[in-house]
């Protein structure tokens, strides 16, 4: 009969895409993960993985056998669980990697309940404003705010977002207020953090519009405490100036026109096929926080 621990290594090889991946995170160098590799094709009689000096590629015989062994593990998971009582009940370390201004402000503080309800469950979150590969980094889960495109990964959403074109009201009692789009070429107008354009939705149909501001940076946070300090004009996601906007610290410019409605707070996790409990668990808990209407829109 094939070592189980043989399977564990084939498998996390396969989702990490690397064997000195897979031996951080098992705990092996990759020489002993390459030597539980061999033994196991040796044993089958078929060779499972295409291997290069860049990357690992499943066979066709590869394929179907991840296909089976993941059910196999997600099978001995849940004996071992309803053997020791904790069928259902996340357990270990959960890994979360979420943006760093979201993450400070919608979903730190509402960890402590979730480790409250949970007592066998330890949470590990990064923020971080870069995309790491959340596989090879050892994430059990991601929060992404953007556009969904194709990815390997699996991606729930768990709310839509909102972005506003807003100012503070000392700049607009300087520089008056735009009345339309055009209008922006005559204000500042901030940049993003990440250097994108403005899309922008309104009632002449989509456009793009790169604001030319002198102010440039890697940080969100930069860019917000920028538009409060009445630098210029701004395209901010209303999760994160809510708050301002309702205390009148800002103020929204060009109403009519609004951000992309194709962008949304979502979880991306590795595989729909074995998804522990302490990952379903956790979105769950999201998405029943932010709700349908999230509360920084009430």
């Amino acid at each position: 009969m094939t070592n189980l621990g043989d399977l564990e290594v084939f498998s996390r090889v396969v989702s990490t895409g690397s064997m000195s991946a897979a031996g951080r995170a098992l705990g092996f160098s990759p020489a002993v993960i390459s030597k539980r590799i061999k033994r196991l094709e040796d044993r089958l009689g078929t060779r499972l993985l295409q291997r290069t000096t860049r990357q690992i590629s499943l066979t066709e015989a590869g394929q179907g056998f991840y296909d089976r062994v993941l059910g196999v593990l997600a099978g001995i998971e849940e004996a071992e669980a309803f053997a020791s009582g904790r069928s259902g009940q996340p357990q270990g370390t959960l890994r979360i990697t979420a943006p760093t201004s979201f993450g400070r402000m919608h979903v730190a503080p509402h960890l402590a309940r979730f480790i409250e309800t949970h007592a066998d469950l330890v949470v590990n979150i990064v923020l971080s404003d870069e995309f790491s590969d959340i596989v090879a980094d050892g994430f059990d889960l991601a929060i992404r705010i953007g556009e969904l495109s194709d990815s390997t990964l699996v991606a729930r959403k768990l709310v839509p977002v909102r972005r506003i074109l807003c100012a503070s009201p000392a700049y607009l009692a300087e520089r008056g207020r735009p009345s339309t789009v055009g209008d922006l070429a005559d204000h500042i107008c901030l940049r993003q953090h990440n250097h994108d354009i403005w899309k922008l939705e309104g009632p002449e149909g989509v456009l793009s519009y790169r604001p030319q501001g002198r102010l440039i940076t890697n940080s969100s946070e930069v860019v917000r405490e920028a538009v409060l300090s009445g630098a210029g004009i701004a395209l901010r996601s209303t999760w994160d100036v809510g708050g301002d906007l309702k205390s009148g610290r800002l103020v929204q410019v060009l109403p009519a026109w609004e951000g992309s409605r194709n962008i949304f707070v979502s979880a991306l996790y590795p595989s729909r096929q074995f998804l522990p409990a302490k990952v379903r668990l956790f979105i769950d808990y999201l998405a029943g926080i932010y709700g349908p209407e999230p509360y920084w829109e009430r």
